[in-house]
């Protein structure tokens, strides 16, 4: 039975975010809506999540020491990763230990590294995924791409948001792509996978809730990435009632094998009726900022819920929704948005910013939000309001 005390009392309950960004900022605000106290952890300060929670720390979470200092100082109930860069090897000993990592340690572990969950996926359940070979040398790496073929891709086995990740289309760009995994990877250079490259008609993400009432699906989410990063997403994606039942058996094994109670994001290639598995994350996902406008719980929500251990009977979709990313590029510590009376002047239209401190290259920095009759009228409404928004950029102080 899940009690929760009075927050920042002896009886209450404690979760210790591990990443602060956009999304483990609605993490925080939905896990304190049901009475939890939130404590936010990220490599730089005043990151989103800390921004609502009741205490942060800042610290590099892939330094394991570091970590377990500070998962010993809170003694929080739950930990919940919300980033890849993190030290998982830390974690995985720590629930030895009796803490409760979310969905689980080894979950985080996997899918931390591209290579732990592709051969869990291909090798070990049979799910059908691109081909694939792995190198940690740039002799390595040559023979892989030789074996694979051009058109590929290439990644870091870790990283996220695209960071080291490229497209091979002739001999010319196989050097450059290695060096763009190499400076990409959240660990620093390393191990790298290559990819064969894969036709599909379109690309989903597919949210599955494991908790005490089983395994829920929300609908379908279709999305476009740029450099492997996500610019826009909506749902539901159109698909056959083949194809959607594929996706949820491939969605439903794969996380049954990482086992645990949470959300995770599960992203699929579509071709016609055949799927092809890509990669999961045992966490809310970027495209799924959708679901902050299209069901009566979002992902943020789904996920607080169920890592408590509460049921979640039911998902209810309210219709046709999209998101439109709002990427920022520059190199500033004051950034305004501009004109946000006719980024929603529009019905059916939300904007939520995040609040992050600086931007330095690129960074997404906010996302805008709508709903219509149709996936259609939902992102020209949302591409609308993105294209009245005005971003201005002041000197850093």
């Amino acid at each position: 039975m899940t009690r929760i005390g009075s927050v920042l009392s002896p009886i209450g309950h404690k979760a210790l975010l591990l990443g602060s960004g956009e999304l483990g900022k609605e993490v925080a605000i939905e896990l304190m809506r049901i009475g939890v106290e939130v404590i936010a952890c990220d490599k730089y300060p005043n990151a989103p999540a800390m921004q609502v929670a009741h205490r942060s720390h800042v610290f590099n979470m892939l330094d394991g020491k570091k970590l377990r200092e500070i998962i010993e100082l809170e003694k929080p109930q739950h930990i919940i990763p919300e980033i890849e860069a993190i030290a998982t090897s830390t974690l995985v000993e720590l629930e030895k230990e009796g803490y409760h990592v979310t969905p689980t340690a080894r979950a985080a572990w996997l899918t931390m590294n591209r290579e732990g969950i592709r051969r869990l996926a291909a090798e070990e359940l049979g799910i059908p995924t691109s081909p694939y070979r792995f190198a940690s040398t740039e002799e390595e790496f040559n023979e892989a791409v030789a074996a694979i073929g051009v058109p590929c891709v290439v990644k870091p086995i870790m990283s996220s948001s695209g960071h080291g990740q490229s497209v091979i289309r002739t001999a010319n760009e196989i050097h450059r792509a290695w060096l763009t995994a190499q400076e990409g990877g959240r660990a620093g250079a390393g191990r790298v996978i290559v990819e064969g490259f894969i036709d599909f008609d379109y690309e989903i993400t597919l949210l599955t809730v494991r908790s005490i009432s089983g395994t829920n699906f929300c609908e379908p989410i279709g999305h476009i990435q740029i450099d492997g990063d996500y610019r826009y997403s909506w749902q539901p994606q159109a698909m056959t009632d083949t194809a959607k039942a594929q996706v949820q058996d491939i969605a439903r094994r794969i996380t049954d094998a990482l086992g645990g109670y949470g959300i995770f994001g599960v992203e699929m290639f579509i071709k016609g009726n055949d799927v092809i598995f890509s990669e999961v994350s045992p966490r809310p996902h970027d495209t799924g900022m959708v679901t902050m406008i299209s069901q009566d719980q979002s992902e943020f929500a789904l996920h607080a819920r169920a890592l408590l251990g509460l049921p979640v009977p039911d998902i209810r979709f309210y219709g046709p929704s999209a998101s439109r990313a709002v990427v920022v590029e520059g190199d500033t510590n004051r950034i305004e948005m501009d004109c946000i009376e006719q980024v929603l002047e529009e019905k059916g239209t939300q904007m939520r910013i995040f609040g992050k401190p600086e931007v330095q290259g690129h960074r997404r920095m906010a996302v805008i939000l709508s709903t219509d009759t149709t996936v259609e009228a939902a992102k020209g409404k949302a591409e609308r309001a993105y294209n009245k928004l005005k971003i201005n950029l002041l000197p850093r102080q």
